[in-house]
C-alpha cells in the first residue's frame, strides 16, 4: 500500500463516521506517524508504507472514529505557531485564544512585565506571550497537578523555562506577589450546558476546565476579585469569556472599580465551543 491508498482508506472511515474533516486528518495523522510535514507526505503519494506503519495508522484512525479529539491522539496541538505537547489532562488550545494573546502582546511589547496566569492548563498563554515578550517573566498556576506536568514540559520544550514557573496551586494559594498582567482562560460553560457541547469536547476534555457552575461566572468571579488584590494598580487584567457573558461580566468588573476603557480593548468575548 502506498501513501496515497492508505490516506483515502484512512479518510473513507472517518468520513463514514461524520467526521467532517476526515481527509485533513487522515493526512495529519500520517504526516505524524511517519514524522513528515504534511506538505512533504502530499508530494510522495507513490511511497510504499511499511506493514508496522498501516497498523499504527488504523489503531489511531479507529480512536479518531471514536470522536477523541486529534490533538490528544497526536499528543501535539499548534497554537502561535507553536508546537505544544496535549494530554486528556488539558484543555485543546483553540486558535480563537490566540487573540487574547495577540491583545496583551501588543500592549506589553518591549516591556519588563510580570505575568500570571490563572489556570494555565497547557501554558500555551503564558508560554506565546513570554515568547514574544522577552523582557517578561511569569507565574502559571493550575489545581490540576496533572495540567502543571503539561505545562512544564512545554515550558521546556520552547526554552522557557527560565523565565516562568509553573505552581499546582488554586486562587487563594497566590500572595506575596503583584502582577502587570493576569491572564486567565477560565472554564465558563454553565454545568446545563455541557451536554450541549460536541462529543469531541464533553466526552474527551477535562470537565473540571470546562464547567463554570449555574450561570457560568463561578470562576470568572474567584479570578476577578483575586485579581484585584494582586494586580498592579496600572495592570490589566485579560480573560476569555463565553458567549452573551460580556455584559454581566463587564459589571462585575466596574463593580470591583475595573477602568472603563479596559473593557473594551482587553477582555474577549469569545464562543469557542
Amino acid at each position: 500500500m502506498n501513501v496515497l491508498e492508505l490516506l483515502n482508506s484512512g479518510a473513507k472511515a472517518l468520513k463514514q463516521n461524520k467526521i467532517k474533516t476526515h481527509l485533513l486528518d487522515s493526512e495529519l495523522t500520517l504526516s505524524s506517524l511517519l514524522k513528515k510535514r504534511r506538505e512533504n507526505l502530499l508530494t510522495s503519494l507513490n511511497e510504499k508504507v511499511s506493514k508496522k506503519t498501516i497498523d499504527s495508522f488504523e489503531k489511531l484512525i479507529s480512536r479518531r472514529a471514536n470522536r477523541e479529539p486529534l490533538a490528544y491522539i497526536l499528543k501535539n496541538k499548534e497554537f502561535w505557531s507553536k508546537d505544544f505537547f496535549v494530554d486528556r489532562n488539558t484543555l485543546i488550545p483553540r486558535p480563537e485564544t490566540e487573540l487574547l494573546c495577540e491583545k496583551v502582546i501588543k500592549k506589553y511589547k518591549n516591556k519588563n512585565i510580570q505575568v500570571l496566569d490563572i489556570g494555565t492548563g497547557t501554558g500555551c498563554i503564558i508560554l506565546s506571550i513570554l515568547s514574544e515578550i522577552k523582557g517578561a517573566k511569569g507565574i502559571g498556576v493550575d489545581i490540576s497537578r496533572k495540567a502543571i506536568k503539561v505545562a512544564k514540559k512545554n515550558s521546556n520544550k520552547l526554552g522557557l523555562n527560565k523565565r516562568v514557573k509553573f505552581f499546582n496551586k488554586s486562587l487563594e494559594e497566590i500572595y506575596g506577589y503583584k502582577f502587570d498582567l493576569i491572564v486567565s482562560n477560565p472554564p465558563y460553560i454553565k454545568t446545563c450546558d455541557i451536554k450541549n457541547l460536541s462529543e469531541d469536547v464533553k466526552r474527551f476534555e477535562p470537565k473540571i476546565a470546562l464547567d463554570g457552575g449555574k450561570d457560568g461566572l463561578d470562576v470568572i468571579k474567584k479570578v476577578i476579585y483575586k485579581s484585584k488584590r494582586v494586580l498592579k494598580k496600572v495592570g490589566t487584567l485579560a480573560l476569555e469569556i463565553g458567549y452573551g457573558q460580556y455584559y454581566k461580566v463587564s459589571q462585575i468588573l466596574k463593580e470591583q472599580n475595573f477602568k472603563e476603557q479596559l473593557l473594551k480593548t482587553i477582555k474577549i468575548t469569545l464562543d469557542v465551543y
